[in-house]
């Protein structure tokens, strides 16, 4: 098999557009947006077979730390998981990759759902690709990481069917909701580039409301404005009269659209505007032609007291089918550092916030609905 790395924007993308689970997360602009905005470097591999054929993708993501670093292929690495030995020679390459680069620990979350339904029901259904590589992962010394950074549970719609089979589908109080706003005269507008400061403001409202932290507006500026220039994001905005008081941000790529962020102002509430927003984004995304719309997150644990319980219920009422994916994976060349990292670091920097602090400072949250 050969290995290059890739440096050829449109190359990637549409290569990446061709595999089995594919992600935006993948994608060309994910790796320049995190390497601008937090500094992280992108390296981009591309494996070719006998044939000259590309059948994986990684983008590894590397930051580092002293003579160490730290590697992350955010959903990925990219390819066809039914091929075993594919599958066995691509993660043998990340891992030789982590040490090469003196990893204190590789990360990867590949796309891939490990079981289907709720849990402990039975429609929990799981997935042979997903247990085979779980098993494959055991066996080659990964670690189920401590530190999931994307969402591993998520709900996602079905766009193939037609717009009275989707609204069928909903329970009885979404569809009343998504009426009520209609009736209460909520309008939906597809945001430009203009509108930017509008969607910052919004998100900005939420994060004080609801208590998340948020980053400087340049950060989100970027993303979303990169991402809309490159045609892979499109955001729908709710207006009562000519106020804006919610909206949506999607990120599309491939089969996928992905709901990424959602925020509401502090007014007109009672006029549910997000519900109205959500259906106006499947919409919008069944029209351009996705098959799937990724409501990205769900708990961790279906249990009340998971954080995302409110947001879960909120997500539930479109009737998404549940899918759990296999999470994040930490392969960690070097045990002793592993531990130092991810162990005894976090309690010392746990320990300095509380006695400058006297509380750990909230965390940002990238799922905003209620």
């Amino acid at each position: 098999m050969r290995v290059t790395e890739m440096l050829d924007r449109d190359t990637w993308n549409d290569t990446l557009r061709q595999l089995p689970y594919a992600h935006i997360l993948q994608t060309w602009e994910w790796g320049e947006f995190k390497h601008i905005t937090t500094g992280w470097k992108p390296t981009r591999l591309m494996f070719y077979d006998d044939k000259n054929q590309a059948v994986a993708l990684a983008s590894i993501l590397t930051r580092r730390i002293a003579f160490l670093s730290v590697c992350y292929v955010p959903k990925g690495a990219v390819l066809n998981y039914e091929d075993e030995s594919l599958t066995a020679y691509i993660l043998g390459y990340l891992t030789q990759f982590a040490k090469k680069q003196r990893a204190i620990w590789l990360k990867i979350d590949p796309d891939v759902p490990l079981a289907t339904g709720l849990p402990n029901t039975p429609d929990d259904q799981p997935q042979p690709i997903g247990v085979s590589l779980k098993n494959r992962l055991l066996a080659g010394k990964w670690r189920f990481s401590d530190d999931q950074v994307q969402f591993r549970n998520t709900l996602t719609i079905d766009l193939s069917r037609d717009e009275e089979a989707l609204l069928a589908d909903m329970s009885q109080n979404t569809r009343r909701k998504i009426r009520t706003a209609e009736k209460k005269g909520v309008t939906i507008r597809h945001a430009t580039l203009d509108d930017l400061p509008v969607l910052y403001d919004l998100y900005r409202i939420t994060g004080e409301r609801d208590h998340f932290l948020t980053r400087p507006p340049a950060y989100y500026e970027k993303a979303w404005r990169d991402f809309m220039v490159a045609g892979l994001a499109h955001a729908l905005i709710a207006y009562d009269g000519d106020v804006p008081i919610a909206h949506v941000i999607l990120f599309h790529f491939g089969r996928k659209c992905w709901y990424f962020y959602g925020a509401s102002s502090n007014v007109s509430r009672d006029k549910m505007p997000n519900y109205l927003l959500q259906w106006e984004a499947m919409r919008w995304a069944k029209a351009h032609g996705y098959a799937l719309y990724d409501m990205w997150g769900a708990p961790n644990e279906f249990v009340e007291t998971d954080r995302l319980w409110g947001v879960y219920q909120f997500k539930q009422g479109f009737r998404g089918d549940i899918i759990r994916h296999i999470g994040a994976w930490d392969y960690a060349p070097y045990p002793p550092f592993y531990w130092a990292y991810t162990q005894a670091m976090p309690r010392v920097m746990n320990f300095i916030r509380r006695r400058k602090h006297g509380a750990t400072p909230p965390s940002e949250k990238s799922d905003t609905e209620e």
